[in-house]
């Protein structure tokens, strides 16, 4: 089989880190077998802090009227799967899948994957993720795709605050700093988020709900400061929204008590 040689291209060459699979193709088939309900990590984006690899778990049905011999899926960042700038191979010492019959026609298939940094993941790869799916059936038929679910993969975000003084005079001056970093998958720490807008908010103490006092942005080194009028108890926090590579954060309140 055709498919057979380009699984083995792909798997060596991710394998190697090589950012170039040339013998790879787009979506192909042939035959009836179908590739459905791909969920990547429960559907939620893979957040990857400074120092653990991260397991992640594709799930997804295959079917065929034969049944289904395997599946081989790899996820992987790039334009392409021939252009892809790093990969993940399934875990299982032959990269398949491991798929579970259901029917005569239907099997689930899982596979699992490790991001480590460092390895396959460095800060510029952050972002739009894909999945390449190869099933194969028992009567030799198969569909490859080459992108069968986007997903994201984002550097963790951490958020601070601390409001000054504390306790303070009703009317005066609140200073509240903080900082927004985020994983630095090469250096293995926290690095400041520089340039991003972030929301100053307050809650009374009397309530659970935050409103948005002002928007601000952090500077050169990801640090936060800005002042406000004190008025009531309650309490401030940091709020930030995310990017397409770094998940949103909320700062966990600090109380000011206003005499």
């Amino acid at each position: 089989m055709r498919i057979r040689a380009t699984v083995a291209v792909i798997s060596g060459a991710l394998a190697l880190s090589a950012l170039a699979v040339p013998a790879a193709q787009a979506d192909d088939s042939a035959g009836d077998t179908k590739i459905s309900n791909v969920v990547v990590n429960g559907g939620k984006a893979v957040v990857v802090n400074a120092t653990t690899a991260k397991k992640v778990t594709l799930t997804f049905t295959a079917t065929d009227n034969s049944g289904i011999a395997w599946a081989h899926p790899i996820l992987y960042r790039g334009a392409s799967i021939e252009k892809s700038e790093t990969g993940a191979l399934a875990d299982s010492s032959d990269g398949r899948a491991k798929c579970t019959k259901v029917d005569a026609t239907k099997s689930t298939c899982k596979a699992t994957f490790t991001l480590k940094q460092r390895d396959n993941l460095i800060n510029s790869v952050a972002g739009t993720w894909k999945v390449w799916i190869v099933a194969a059936a028992k009567d030799d038929d198969y569909m490859e795709k080459e992108n069968a679910k986007s997903f994201s993969v984002q550097r963790a975000s951490k958020l601070t605050v601390n409001a000054a003084p504390e306790p303070v005079k009703k009317g005066k001056t609140i200073t509240v700093t903080g900082k927004l970093s985020r994983a630095n998958w090469e250096t293995g720490k926290y690095a400041g988020y520089t340039s991003q807008s972030v929301k100053l908010q307050f809650r009374k103490k009397s309530s659970s709900t935050y409103t948005t006092v002002k928007t601000i942005k952090t500077n050169s080194t990801g640090n936060l400061k800005t002042t406000v009028t004190a008025s009531v108890d309650g309490y401030y926090r940091y709020s930030f929204a995310g990017t397409t590579t770094t998940p949103a954060v909320n700062a966990t309140g600090d109380f000011i008590d206003v005499k």
